[in-house]
C-alpha cells in the first residue's frame, strides 16, 4: 500500500478555509468587522510569509468557537460550506484524490486549520482520515483552546507519525508516499515523503521545488 497526504488550503481548495471562516463570521456580524478584518488579513499574510505564530493565531481563531453553542456553530458551518467552500472545490482536486483512492492508497488530509472547519470538507472529498489542529472541547462545546500539538510545520510531521502509529504503521512501511502542498510552511513534511509535490506553490516553495527537482503541478 502507498500513502498520499494532501494539504487542504490553496492545495485541494482554490482558497483558504481558515481565512474564509473568519471572513464568513465577520459577514454574519458574529465578529466585529473593524476589529477582526485587519487581524485576519494580518495573520494570513504572516502565514504566507512563513512568520506565523501559530499559538497567537489559534487564540484568535478558536476563541469565537467558545462564545457560541455548538448547534449554532454547526448551522453557520453548513451555510459556510455551501457559500464559501464548495465554490473553492476544483474538479482537478477531486480527480487527484479519486486517482489515489482508486489505486488503494491510504489517503489523509493534513492541515493546520482546525478540525471543526475542515472535517466536513474532508467528507466532501471522500477522505476518511483528517489530521488537523484539534480545538479543545468540554461537554461537547468548544473551550477556545487548542488540544495537543497543532498540525503546523514540524507539528504536521509529528501528527502524521502519531496517526500512522495508531494504525500500526510508520512512514517507512510505504514503498511510495506523496505529500501535496502549496506552502513553504509545509517543507518539513514535504521533505519527509518519497514523492513531494508542489501544488500552485508560493514563491518560496516554487524556488525550493525547482532546486530539488520536485514536480510542480496546478489544480486550478
Amino acid at each position: 500500500m502507498d500513502l498520499a497526504l494532501f494539504d487542504l488550503d490553496n492545495t485541494l481548495l482554490a482558497g483558504d478555509s481558515d481565512f474564509e471562516w473568519a471572513q464568513y463570521l465577520i459577514s454574519q456580524g458574529v465578529l466585529d468587522h473593524e476589529v477582526y478584518e485587519a487581524r485576519n488579513r494580518d495573520f494570513f499574510e504572516q502565514y504566507k510569509a512563513g512568520t506565523l505564530d501559530i499559538h497567537a493565531f489559534l487564540d484568535f481563531q478558536l476563541k469565537p468557537l467558545a462564545r457560541h453553542p455548538r448547534r449554532l456553530l454547526d448551522a453557520w458551518h453548513a451555510d459556510f460550506m455551501q457559500t464559501r467552500i464548495l465554490p473553492m472545490v476544483t474538479e482537478k482536486g477531486r480527480a487527484l484524490v479519486r486517482r489515489h483512492q482508486a489505486e488503494g492508497t491510504l489517503a489523509a488530509i493534513v492541515t493546520a486549520t482546525n478540525s471543526f472547519v475542515t472535517a466536513p470538507i474532508a467528507r466532501e472529498f471522500g477522505i476518511e482520515h483528517l489530521i488537523a489542529t484539534e480545538p479543545e472541547q468540554a461537554g461537547g462545546e468548544f473551550t477556545g483552546r487548542v488540544s495537543g500539538t497543532p498540525s503546523f510545520r514540524e507539528g504536521k510531521v509529528a501528527r502524521v507519525d502519531a496517526w500512522l502509529a495508531g494504525l500500526g504503521r510508520g512512514r517507512g512501511d510505504f514503498e511510495r508516499s506523496w505529500f501535496y502542498s502549496d506552502s513553504l510552511n509545509d517543507l518539513p513534511l514535504l521533505a519527509s515523503v518519497s514523492h513531494p509535490v508542489a501544488v500552485d506553490p508560493d514563491p518560496t516553495l516554487l524556488r525550493h521545488a525547482r532546486e530539488a527537482g520536485w514536480p510542480v503541478i496546478s489544480l486550478r
